[in-house]
């Protein structure tokens, strides 16, 4: 991840003195009445937030609401912080050493702070479900790696079966998967193994999922299975997409932030952002000039 950091440091000194400036007015008008909260309801709400890989501060200072059953994309250069921002929310940064929050990420209508010290990292990674770059799907059957969080949280034996069956047809997955339950889930396409991802997550009855990259590593066809997916399960759960993809930003999401050098620059309803941002640094990287 440091790597990652230094190289979006790196990118961003090559960056010519225009850019630099519109970024600096950017940081300046963060909290632009076009960037309000979105209406509708907020399920998180991020306040201040600041993030430390050691004494590298990778987030600085983000506020951003995320709306309620809606999904928000956000984009932005390698190195910016946007997936060290998206692993916040599920507590993932506390597997690893020498890592640290300030500020809040208060999650609705618990008003739980996510990055809070006494708040348990296993009951967010439960209550917020992660989909990675790359499948990474168990060494187990289909049905074991789709039943994998339920058993954790000691759900009876009983009602286990249909809580999985349940998932994988809100994955779109059970359809093909349903005679091969006890067969290894490494014999199902790269697709179909990031929608058992996918389902894997849903089985625990999450209130947010976080994607970050989740199709880079898929096909035309499986990626715009997902995306339909992802479309279908706003209905159900708060969506956060971490993509480099600008067309696909574009097709799945109903809001949009661009992240640069571990700041907010800007964030707006999708169409608004990719037909008219309201900052100069926004539209250079949306058209390419960067990135």
């Amino acid at each position: 991840m440091r790597t990652e950091l230094e190289q979006g440091d790196a990118g961003g000194a090559r960056l010519d003195d225009g850019v630099g400036a519109a970024r600096a007015g950017a940081a300046a008008g963060r909290r632009r009445a076009d960037d309000a909260a979105p209406s509708g309801g907020v399920k998180a709400d991020v306040q201040g937030l600041n993030f430390f890989y050691g004494s590298l501060q990778a987030l600085k200072g983000i506020d951003l609401a995320f709306a309620a059953n809606r999904v928000t994309a956000i984009i932005g250069p390698s190195g910016c912080g946007k997936s060290t921002l998206l692993r916040c929310f599920n507590r993932i940064h506390d597997l690893y050493p020498d890592t640290r929050y300030e500020g809040r990420i208060i999650l609705q209508p618990s008003g739980v702070n996510i990055v809070a010290p006494e708040t348990d990292p296993v009951e967010m990674r439960m209550r917020i479900g992660m989909v990675f770059q790359k499948p990474n799907a168990f060494p187990k059957s289909v049905f074991e790696n789709v039943a994998f969080g339920l058993r954790l949280l000691g759900e009876p034996k009983a009602s286990v079966g249909g809580k999985v069956e349940r998932a994988l047809r809100s994955a779109a997955l059970w359809d093909e998967v349903k005679d091969r339950l006890s067969g290894s889930a490494y014999t199902l396409s790269g697709g179909q193994q990031q929608r058992l991802c996918i389902a894997r997550a849903l089985a625990t009855d999450p209130e947010m999922l976080l994607f970050d990259e989740p199709t880079s590593a898929l096909d035309p066809i499986a990626t715009q299975k997902i995306e339909d997916l992802i479309f279908e399960l706003k209905r159900q759960v708060t969506i956060i997409i971490v993509t480099h993809n600008m067309q696909q930003a574009a097709r799945v999401s109903d809001r949009t932030a661009f992240m640069y050098l571990g700041e907010l620059v800007e964030t707006s309803e999708t169409k608004k952002m990719f037909e008219n941002p309201s900052e100069k640094l926004t539209e250079e990287y949306i058209t390419g000039h960067f990135g």
